[in-house]
């Protein structure tokens, strides 16, 4: 399994956005992400670092693979 890469909530709702996510709302400082076809959603901190164990938590709500996510960040 490839290494999570060290990524910003900005970063990542852009790349899940790529994905086909859109911003449903934001509570705080988390942004609630949602995806109609596949259906999922997922919370994401806006914080300027977020950890691995929440980012991989993140993708598997998303219903994302490591590799998946890492091509959506180029």
């Amino acid at each position: 399994m490839p290494k999570l890469p060290v990524v910003s909530g900005k970063d990542c709702v852009k790349a899940l956005q790529r994905a086909g996510f859109v911003v449903s709302r934001q509570s705080g400082s988390h942004v609630i992400m949602k995806r109609e076809n596949p259906k999922a959603r997922a919370d994401v901190p806006n914080h300027k670092e977020i950890r691995h164990g929440t980012l991989r938590a993140i993708l598997k709500q998303a219903g994302l693979t490591v590799e998946e996510f890492m091509n959506l960040l180029d």
